[in-house]
């Protein structure tokens, strides 16, 4: 049985509704599988699984392809994105899951090469166009760290370094109270922290900084997303932004963002002006986002499983994560 029951019927208008798996391994590796020539996008990689027959549900078909395919049996899994997208030819859905539990040896059924790769070089394969918030979803974190208040750089260090001795893997550096000079001050500190803990920092500051001092991205918030007439930073970096409503996530998708984050979901005392989304909310938007969705507001470690629920990559704190590392 699946680790959360999905939703939604298996017919989605004119779309094509496929179930995709992401199935990672004792070693951290991904199974992917090559598809066959005659195919739509043939000789390309994908993350295997196939189309909904009548009747099934997105987990059923999972269950089934893979044990067609790739000599898998699936024993649990959970949402991970849902990705609508329009090629010239044909418009798809793909509802992918996160693979949990499986029993067998992956192998190709159909003599189509598969293959165990290891995140990191994921990029070096050639996949269609719709997959790509897929590698996305796989190379990011169920948990964001967004950096609160300290009381000088002592306490920043302590905090950041602490959060990252307890597993957090993505970071976004916030400091808006700052001068530009001490900011840029406190991101190099960050980001030699980051770099030791195997994470990556994001700076919410001008792009041109974390290009210049290399860090792996930035953070756009409302103005500079709105600023923003095209992709601030290659695809050799992160771009990330904050999102409130449809209209924000359009922007977002126009710029090709590579992942936001969305909410207040609940009240926060931080923003205590800001109207939450609610959890119908932040789903509304994850169902038309095609990219990964982190919750933010009133929410911490323990919401992740209602987060990957409503459609979100994870959650997405301040509080909940900064400030958990006090004495």
């Amino acid at each position: 049985m699946p680790s959360i029951a999905p939703d939604g019927a298996s017919a989605v208008g004119a779309r094509v509704h496929v179930a995709a798996a992401v199935v990672v391994d004792a070693e951290d590796r991904v199974l992917i599988a090559r598809r066959p020539s005659h195919l739509h996008q043939g000789g390309l990689w994908e993350f295997p699984g196939g189309k909904l027959e009548p009747g099934e549900s997105a987990y059923q078909t999972l269950v089934r392809e893979l044990r067609e395919e790739v000599h898998l049996d699936i024993e649990a899994a959970r949402p991970l994105i849902r990705i609508p997208h329009d090629y010239p030819d044909k418009a798809v859905l793909l509802d992918v899951w996160q693979v949990e539990r499986y029993r067998g040896e992956a192998s190709g059924r159909e003599d189509q090469p598969v293959r165990w790769v290891a995140v990191a070089d994921l990029a070096h394969y050639a996949f269609p166009a719709a997959n790509r918030p897929i590698v996305n979803a796989v190379r990011l974190p169920d948990l964001y760290l967004v950096t609160g208040a300290f009381a000088d750089v002592a306490d920043f260090k302590r905090r950041l370094s602490r959060a990252l001795a307890a597993g957090v893997r993505l970071v976004q550096l916030r400091a808006p109270e700052l001068a530009e000079a001490d900011f840029e001050a406190l991101a190099a500190i960050a980001w030699d922290l980051c770099r030791a803990a195997g994470a990556q920092l994001l700076l919410n500051a001008e792009p041109a900084l974390a290009s210049r001092l290399g860090t792996d991205g930035v953070h756009l918030n409302g103005r500079r997303l709105r600023a923003c007439r095209e992709r601030p930073l290659g695809h050799g970096h992160w771009v990330a932004a904050s999102v409130h409503d449809a209209e924000e996530l359009a922007i977002a998708r126009r710029l090709d963002v590579d992942f936001v984050v969305a909410g207040p979901v609940e009240a926060t005392p931080s923003h205590p002006q800001a109207a939450p989304i609610g959890w119908e909310g932040l789903r509304a938007l994850t169902g038309q986002a095609g990219l990964p969705v982190y919750a933010l507001g009133g929410v911490g470690p323990g919401d992740r499983t209602k987060a990957f629920a409503h459609g979100a990559q994870g959650v997405a704190a301040v509080r909940a994560l900064w400030d958990a590392v006090e004495d």
